[in-house]
């Protein structure tokens, strides 16, 4: 009888409509919001610094209405007089603008160094099967790349559209004091610019999603390429590998060209039908000069401040193609955010404490996606404190196993029980806590060995760790170290061989308190006399846990208590050595052909 429910792992995406362009600035602002009180006082001193920038056209139109026609008409001191505040206004300014440009860096820095710290936690929270759907480098460059050129964007291009809309504002407002006449003709140019900035906008927008997408392509494969550069040497295949680096680096080239030589025609369009504007607002303003209708000065202030309006608009049209470029990279950095995260416990699931390590697959299927099934009906029992061996040929579902074992992946059907409770039922840290984990993959951080080592548990002892050590047959070489436990190496571990990487990660989890052990090809980085050594010591450190090891050797598996042969997702034998070799079935096959390529 079938024990479990269907369970379709999700296969949900974030909703596309969530990237909207309003979305991702109401979310931008909720970013700035947390700092409010810097934001409201950059603001405070951007608008203060603007009005007394402003304040200088006027200054300068009655500077000029000072000097009046013919000889001795001209009154020095109110034109002093006026220059001179002009001075002091551009003075104060500038020191009220430097401020305001100091405070928001360090907003900005407060704000993306959050955002930052937000998709560290999110990573955190996802699946496993996130990270094998997606490039490294991809996920990378969106913590790097795209968060940077956030950041660039809220130092820059943000306060610069605030400046902008203030001075557009203020301009218009003195515009109109002056000559409402003059404004109408200004403005007559308004609705062009207007309308075609919405619709180069429209135009670009795809370009630069685009461009930050191929940039995380490449940026994948470069990860990729570095990581395997062994095996590309051993192959020769360094052409090939240039080949395709041309190909992901023209396509992101020309995602880059694209988006930039379209962006770039905002700028020179605006500034064309500004520059028309100009003209017009010059002959108008003329006529009405000779019509005793304005006089010179207030012409004079008119067109500086014509100059102040289009300004902005010039700018802000240059910088379209800066937004669109932080907007792209927001959409990558908040779709990264709102993939779902692991499924959270059921209410008031069942915490392991006392494991005492009685493991049962009953019925079990399960796909990476719901078209293509992995596992097959698998049915197994692994009683107390024995040793579980699972062999098989590549690809076989081996690794998928401890997946499930892990709930790194949940069932589609059936139950995996762990001492009668199904772990669905269980949180899901009490139970990877009663595992410990030995990869083929190493991994160490950079930092002593002795925090390697003492990693997976809290408060270890010198004396635990070099029991371990030992028990790994890797004492000997830490201690030939120059500061023993405590050398420092590299995140990558490159300064020692992947055989030794391999006995460390061992004995990281020799020292856990779990009653469980698994073992991934736990030895394959290791010679032959080594393994056989660990053989030895992990058969006394394994007493009394429940062991699953899967391995390719053959020969180190004979002692298990079960064997577990899978082939395309099913067990198609089980039993202990002997037994599987009296049955001449496929671990027999696969035992005498590696006893023959090593003979």
């Amino acid at each position: 009888m079938r024990r479990g429910g269907r369970r379709t792992p999700s296969t949900s995406k974030p909703d596309k409509l969530k990237t909207s362009r309003w979305h991702v600035l109401k979310r931008l602002w909720g970013y700035l919001y947390r700092y409010k009180w810097l934001l409201l006082l950059a603001t405070v001193l951007m608008v203060t610094s603007n009005l007394f920038s402003l304040v200088g056209p006027y200054l300068s139109g009655l500077a000029i209405d000072s000097i009046q026609p013919g000889p001795g008409n001209v009154l020095f001191n109110q034109v002093f007089f006026y220059v001179g505040l002009m001075i002091a206004f551009f003075v104060l300014s500038s020191v009220l603008e430097y401020t305001m440009q100091r405070i928001m860096i360090r907003l900005t820095q407060k704000t993306v160094h959050r955002m930052r710290k937000d998709v560290f936690n999110r990573m955190s929270e996802l699946p496993v099967g996130y990270f094998d759907q997606h490039q490294i480098g991809d996920i990378i460059s969106r913590v790097t790349y795209d968060i940077d050129t956030i950041n660039q964007s809220l130092s820059n291009d943000f306060i610069q559209v605030l400046t902008s809309a203030i001075t557009i504002i203020v301009s218009l407002t003195m515009m109109i004091l002056i000559s409402p006449l003059l404004t109408l003709v200004f403005l007559v140019t308004i609705p062009a610019s207007v309308f075609l900035t919405r619709y180069m906008v429209s135009r670009f927008r795809p370009l630069f999603r685009k461009r930050s997408e191929k940039l995380g392509e490449l940026n994948g494969y470069v990860e990729e390429m570095i990581s395997g550069q062994q095996t590309i040497k051993a192959y020769n295949q360094e052409e090939n590998m240039i080949n395709r680096f041309d190909e992901k680096n023209e396509e992101a080239v020309n995602a880059y060209f694209n988006a930039d030589y379209y962006g770039s025609m905002v700028g020179p369009s605006i500034n064309f039908i500004n520059n028309l504007s100009l003209s017009l607002v010059s002959v108008v303003g003329a006529l009405l000069f000779l019509m005793n209708m304005l006089t010179l000065g207030a012409v004079s202030s008119f067109v500086l401040y014509s100059r102040r309006f289009s300004g902005p608009i010039n700018e802000l049209a240059n910088i379209i193609s800066e937004l669109q470029s932080a907007f792209a990279a927001a959409e990558r950095v908040f779709l990264l955010m709102d993939e779902p995260a692991e499924a959270a416990d059921i209410p008031g699931a069942h915490v392991y404490t006392d494991v005492k390590g009685n493991v049962s697959m009953n019925e079990v299927s399960f796909g990476y996606t719901p078209d293509k099934m992995t596992i097959h009906d698998l049915d197994f029992e692994a009683p107390e404190g024995n040793v579980i061996a699972i062999v098989g040929p590549t690809g076989a579902g081996k690794t998928t196993l401890v997946n499930l074992l892990m709930r790194f992946y949940d069932p589609n059907d059936g139950d995996i029980e762990l001492d009668g409770l199904d772990t669905t039922r269980a949180t899901r840290e009490s139970l990877r806590l009663s595992y410990a984990m030995v990869l083929q993959d190493t991994w160490l951080f950079s930092g002593t060995i002795y925090d390697n080592l003492a990693y997976g548990k809290e408060n270890v002892s010198m004396t635990e760790v070099e029991e371990a050590a030992k028990a790994a047959q890797i004492h000997n070489f830490i201690m030939s170290l120059p500061k023993g436990y405590e050398t420092v190496i590299d995140e990558e571990g490159l300064n020692i061989s992947q055989g030794q990487k391999q006995l460390l990660t061992i004995a990281r989890a020799m020292i856990l308190d779990a009653n469980l052990l698994i073992l991934d090809e736990a030895t394959s980085n290791v010679d032959t006399q080594t393994e056989m050594k660990i053989q030895e010591a992990m058969k006394r450190l394994m007493k009394d846990k429940t062991s699953f090891v899967i391995a390719h050797r053959l020969s180190t598996i004979r002692n298990a208590d079960s064997i577990l042969v899978v082939n395309d997702g099913r067990i198609v034998e089980q039993g202990n050595h002997d037994e599987l070799m009296e049955e001449g079935g496929m671990y027999s096959e696969l035992y005498y052909s590696q006893f023959e390529n090593y003979a």
